[in-house]
């Protein structure tokens, strides 16, 4: 063991060392040199990203913003925030930056936990909540899911004198979950001032019309709510990292101090605030969602695989022996992803593709299981006696 490792490593807080780093999905360039497969034979339908790309608007955008890349980026955002102001109705200083939006609930974590004060979250929620918390020393508090779910009545019980943050996703991720927002906003109700709540929309454009709210309108009565969104999903620019959150100034203001400057580049500002005009997109996102998520749920239907209803991008299969099956789908070049992590071990999430990236995991399954089920042993119809 060399110096630093006597020295450094042992000086870092205990509660950094224990931290359970997040697991991305497998990237198609990974498993290419994994198993000896070409990339181009890859289905990848493990980290929710939309099937169709980007916004062609804003790839164009994102182009014309890299002449500029020897020039830092507007560190305020002032371009992207005056186009959300309008879109959303909100005053541009509501709005704070993300470098995606686990920048924003990273910023959220920062700004109001420290060691000796807790957060609350759902149990099989996404997994930067309980990191975020971790991060600063504070507690986290896991409540038992309801039907895969938050179970608000227990969240609130669970609250603490202590407890600074509150996180809820609707919908919820890994799971698909969807509160009706009525219960969301009877539940701010109950919650102290004191605590901010969290309320994670990243899957928010994929909601029916039916299903959907002005959550925005929200903020005036409690101001110690966050709403945070992101252009990661539907909007196709995950891997460009943008998101930003929504809420009361005095909020706004806390978490900007603990902003990384620049945190967003100009490409991503400037993709951002293009793939807002491109209404035409974000609706055939959505539509080809729709079919996609009805032609999984039929598939999986026929396999007899069981479902959790869903509300985003992606579908929660409860398969049996999960880690195994996955282990053999990735030999046949199809990645999805498991949830043993988020205390799942039987299910696999898997995000919703084009149609023929589905149908290729349908297949895939199919043959997996088919396998599995013959190499399983038959029962002796006689018994440990043998017929007579």
């Amino acid at each position: 063991m060399n110096g630093c490792d006597m020295t450094c490593f042992g000086l870092a807080p205990d509660y950094v060392r224990a931290i359970a780093p997040y697991q991305p999905g497998k990237p198609i360039s990974e498993l290419a040199r994994e198993f000896g497969l070409a990339e181009g034979d890859i289905v990848k339908l493990a980290s929710n990203e939309n099937p169709l790309g980007p916004s062609p608007m804003a790839l164009a955008a994102a182009q014309d913003a890299l002449y500029g890349m020897a020039l830092y980026p507007d560190g305020a955002g002032f371009a992207l925030k005056a186009r959300l102001s309008g879109k959303l109705g909100v005053a541009a200083n509501q709005i704070v930056l993300g470098n995606g939006s686990n920048d924003v609930l990273d910023m959220a974590a920062r700004a109001f936990l420290t060691a000796g004060t807790s957060s609350v979250y759902a149990q099989h929620a996404f997994a930067v909540y309980p990191i975020a918390t971790q991060t600063v020393g504070a507690q986290g508090i896991a409540v038992a899911a309801k039907n895969y779910g938050h179970d608000l009545a227990a969240m609130r019980a669970a609250i603490r004198d202590d407890t600074r943050v509150l996180w809820i996703a609707n919908p919820n991720n890994p799971t698909g979950t969807f509160l009706p927002w009525a219960e969301i906003e009877a539940f701010l109700e109950t919650v102290p001032a004191r605590v901010l709540v969290v309320l994670d929309e990243a899957y928010g454009e994929y909601l029916p019309t039916d299903d959907r709210c002005d959550t925005l309108a929200w903020i005036e009565r409690f101001p110690n709510l966050l709403i945070s969104r992101t252009f990661s999903k539907a909007y196709g620019l995950a891997g460009l990292r943008v998101g930003y959150g929504v809420g009361h100034p005095d909020v706004i203001d806390l978490l900007n101090r603990v902003r990384h400057p620049f945190n967003v580049n100009a490409p991503a500002l400037a993709a951002a605030e293009a793939a807002l005009d491109d209404i035409e997109f974000l609706l055939r996102s959505y539509a080809l969602n729709r079919a996609g998520m009805a032609q999984l749920v039929a598939g999986l239907a026929e396999l007899n695989i069981e479902t959790v209803p869903s509300k985003g991008n992606f579908l929660l299969a409860k398969v049996g022996d999960a880690a195994r099956i996955n282990a053999e789908l990735l030999k046949r070049g199809v990645i999805v992803r498991p949830v043993a992590n988020y205390g799942l071990p039987e299910f696999l999430r898997v995000s919703v593709g084009l149609a023929g990236q589905n149908a290729r995991f349908l297949d895939a399954l199919s043959v997996v299981l088919a396998a599995f089920a013959a190499l399983e042993p038959r029962p002796d119809p006689c018994g440990r006696k043998a017929c007579l």
